[in-house]
């Protein structure tokens, strides 16, 4: 792709916008480590949830996004579509409760519900584990998307081009802390999702508008429901009926994945604990799930569609969204969608980086190594850890065949481990040798069963369904039983982290009312149940909404898109009702 002098003056004032930006954050984030992770928590929910949308929004993602669309058609995406039901979970029952918790991080949170050694144990093994290989084999693969991105679309090494991004992003990660990774996020997606968008219209115009991509995709997969429909046909090779059924019934409260951890966590729970208050945490979430189900994925999907109409025998599916971009965008437009990846990829490291650095500095090396470290000691080691892991991620990044792998292999290592997620909030009787003993299971079990798939990027045998149902059976029976053979936390941690969270409900019952608080009902009660439900409809109604309006039928899409507006109506109404998140509105 040759580039003019519009496309280039595109890209540098991109460039010097989001280090300026992030720059201008750095003696804010300097002021101490609570500035540097959670932004002094006092962040609004619109900049705090459109930072969790531009971290998931990567360079990776649009090509995954493609390529399962030119190998599936449409229903591919239930890959990661099933995870909405365990992010609107987070949403109206652990949003609230992560903010009530006060953690620096959501490793910190081990220490809080749980005691002694077993407690500290955990909380030092899951910062490292979360630190170094799993947010680096994230950011190998979100580093090889970008390479192949460069690689297909510009007439330089792919791997500098690549590093000098990463550079530029570590440069302001490291002297601006969380501060500047937010502001940044919040500029980066306008430019990342405008820059799609355009894509996405150019790519459908050159194919001859809806009608002839339409036409074009139902006869390259034989039929419009091949292509288009979001359910489909249970004979299909490649997502059988179980395949299926373990997408929409068990992976999603199953399975711990980057982004939609059951039960919240991560860069998502970071983000909540750097909200203002719990209200501004759940409305932060919230618009997180509507914009990253609902509104991001139709522009993907169409260039996926493009792609394989152009080009419908490539070797390497997720190469066919950029060869799209190299021969449909006149200049200055290049230069946009250009900057609109270097957005997407820039956004998603910096959150990583800064991530994975909570966790080794507050985490690991405050909590075992030196925990009297004053405030700039601290910030000048995170700045540090910062560096390090960038260092140790560009090794990692050359071992990923593609993005879909990655997936699969941080779904499969977390599989079976869900349910302790959600339910430490809930139970009493879970304990730190629950959740340690489900990591260990999941971890062993899934490493055994990939050992014999050497192709985990296949799913025409259901290898990948079957790996999870396994996984997670072998992982529930471990932690299971654990659980009922150690013995239970100490009534003084259960007392702490009851007066800390309040979570309320039937699995608290004899500590809160041991501790003269009653029978409580979980925060929200009963609503919280209706908006949940109302929540998963509203995003997958929005979903099928825009795919029958573009691609099928425009009543469908009316009668889809009512249903929507109806639902985030009725959860409108239900917060409007909820007497604390009520009183967050009434204080100033």
């Amino acid at each position: 792709m040759t580039l003019h002098f519009s496309d280039w003056l595109i890209i540098v004032l991109y460039f010097v916008a989001s280090a300026a930006i992030g720059l201008a954050y750095t003696r804010k984030a300097g002021e101490s480590l609570a500035d540097y992770f959670v932004s002094g928590r006092s962040l609004p929910w619109w900049l705090a949830g459109t930072s969790m949308v531009a971290t998931t929004f990567a360079a990776d993602t649009p090509l995954a996004v493609a390529g399962l669309v030119s190998k599936y058609g449409v229903a591919g995406n239930w890959l990661w579509w099933c995870l909405a039901f365990s992010g609107i979970l987070t949403v109206f029952f652990f949003a609230r409760l992560w903010r009530r918790a006060g953690v620096l991080t959501d490793v910190e949170f081990a220490e809080l519900r749980y005691g002694g050694r077993p407690a500290a144990a955990l909380r030092g093994f899951r910062a490292l584990y979360l630190a170094l290989p799993i947010n680096l084999i994230i950011m190998g693969w979100v580093t090889r998307a970008m390479v192949d991105i460069l690689r297909v679309t510009l007439h330089i090494d792919p791997w500098k081009g690549a590093i000098f991004l990463f550079g530029l992003t570590a440069l302001y990660s490291v002297l601006s802390g969380l501060w500047g990774v937010i502001v940044t996020d919040a500029f980066q997606f306008v430019v990342a999702m405008g820059g799609t968008i355009v894509l996405a219209v150019l790519a459908v115009k050159s194919v001859g508008g809806l009608d002839a991509l339409v036409a074009g995709a139902t006869a390259h997969y034989g039929s419009h429901e091949a292509a288009f429909s979001v359910i489909p046909p249970t004979d299909k090779a490649w997502l059988p009926l179980s395949t299926l059924l373990v997408f929409l019934g068990v992976q999603w409260w199953a399975a711990w994945y980057p982004g939609s951890e059951p039960g919240g966590g991560g860069y998502i729970a970071q983000r909540i604990l750097s909200a203002k208050d719990e209200r501004h945490g759940l409305l932060a979430t919230l618009w997180f799930n509507i914009a990253h189900y609902a509104l991001r994925p139709w522009p993907w999907i169409l260039v996926g569609f493009v792609a394989v109409m152009r080009y419908p025998h490539l070797a390497h599916p997720e190469d066919g969204y950029a060869m799209v971009m190299v021969d449909v965008l006149p200049s200055p437009l290049k230069g946009l969608l250009l900057a609109a990846f270097a957005a997407a990829y820039m956004s998603t490291i910096s959150t990583h980086l800064n991530w994975g650095s909570s966790y080794l500095v507050n985490d690991f090396y405050l909590r075992f190594i030196k925990p009297d470290a004053g405030p700039r000691a601290q910030v000048l080691a995170s700045r540090v850890t910062t560096v390090l892991l960038m260092l140790c991620s560009l090794v990692v990044m050359g071992y990923l065949s593609s993005v879909e792998q990655g997936w699969k292999i941080l779904i499969g290592l977390g599989a079976g481990t869900g349910l302790v997620l959600i339910l430490r909030w809930y139970w009493w009787r879970i304990n730190a040798w629950s959740e340690i003993s489900a990591m260990a299971a999941s971890f062993i079990t899934s490493i055994a069963l990939f050992a014999g798939h050497h192709d985990m990027s296949d799913t025409s045998s259901g290898d990948f369904a079957f790996t999870m149902c396994v996984t997670v059976a072998v992982t529930t029976v471990v932690w299971v039983a654990v659980t009922f053979l150690t013995a239970p936390e100490s009534d003084a941690t259960l007392d702490r982290f009851y007066r800390q969270v309040r979570p309320g409900g039937a699995g608290w019952r004899r500590v809160s009312e041991r501790l003269g608080f009653g029978a409580e009902s979980i925060p929200g009660g009963a609503l919280s149940w209706v908006n949940w439900i109302a929540g998963v409809v509203a995003v997958y109604a929005a979903v099928f909404a825009v795919g029958a309006l573009l691609t099928g039928s425009k009543l469908t899409g009316i009668i889809d898109a009512a249903v929507a507006i109806g639902a985030f109506a009725l959860i409108q109404r239900n917060l409007r009702a909820d007497p604390v998140l009520r009183a967050h509105v009434d204080t100033p």
